[in-house]
């Protein structure tokens, strides 16, 4: 977190991530530049040694512009990266063996989907960021949680630990995720479906104005 802005960019990576990716995440980390703090490496059905060979130039780009690298799903491969945490769905592991294997630095999120109860275990595992989603329809990955502003409101009032609102979040539609207190906004479609620089000026644009 920074002093001058309340909410953040964390970006999602795209399924494919080869080819002219690395230079699209360049220009949308500079685009966003103090805004976008943290990127999640998400790749699906790809044996880890491939998974690693495609992290390297973009955690190389993260540590460049001092942006947290977290891997999506695995601890095996973030403890392999060495990378600055780890996102874990509900099926995906317990945030205190995460901690065990990657240690008392490491950032351990824990997706949360609309239910308060989760993001308190969650919490008491020692996770140091809950998401929330999907707050909106999404065209990245099937929305089978709805999530209400208010639950970003009651986690904001109640509890200190970072809420991450994720889930078809665009720069139309962000303002009242920003106002109700969400210390995170997981973007990916909205920055990658487009040209990524315009869509992080955008989301800066609504934050800064907030």
């Amino acid at each position: 977190m920074t002093d001058k802005i309340s909410t953040q960019i964390y970006l999602i990576s795209p399924l494919e991530v080869s080819g002219t990716f690395p230079a699209r995440l360049e220009r949308a980390l500079d685009a966003g530049d103090g805004v976008a703090t943290a990127f999640q490496f998400r790749v699906k059905d790809v044996e880890q040694h491939e998974a690693a060979r495609l992290a390297e130039p973009l955690q190389s780009i993260c540590a460049a512009r001092d942006v947290a690298f977290i891997v999506n799903d695995d601890i095996a491969l973030a403890k392999r990266l060495g990378a600055d945490g780890v996102h874990l769905g509900q099926s995906d592991g317990d945030p205190r063996d995460a901690r065990e294997a990657l240690g008392r630095d490491a950032q351990i999120g824990v997706t949360c989907h609309a239910s308060r109860h989760l993001a308190l275990e969650a919490g008491e595992a020692g996770a140091d960021y809950v998401a929330f989603g999907a707050f909106f329809p999404s065209s990245t990955k099937q929305t089978e949680h709805h999530a209400e502003i208010d639950l970003l409101e009651w986690w904001n009032e109640m509890v200190e630990i970072p809420s991450v609102a994720i889930g078809g979040i665009t720069p139309a539609n962000c303002r009242e995720l920003i106002v109700a207190g969400a210390d995170f906004l997981a973007v990916s479609g909205a920055v990658w479906n487009g040209d990524e620089g315009q869509a992080m000026c955008e989301f800066a644009e609504q934050i800064r104005a907030n």
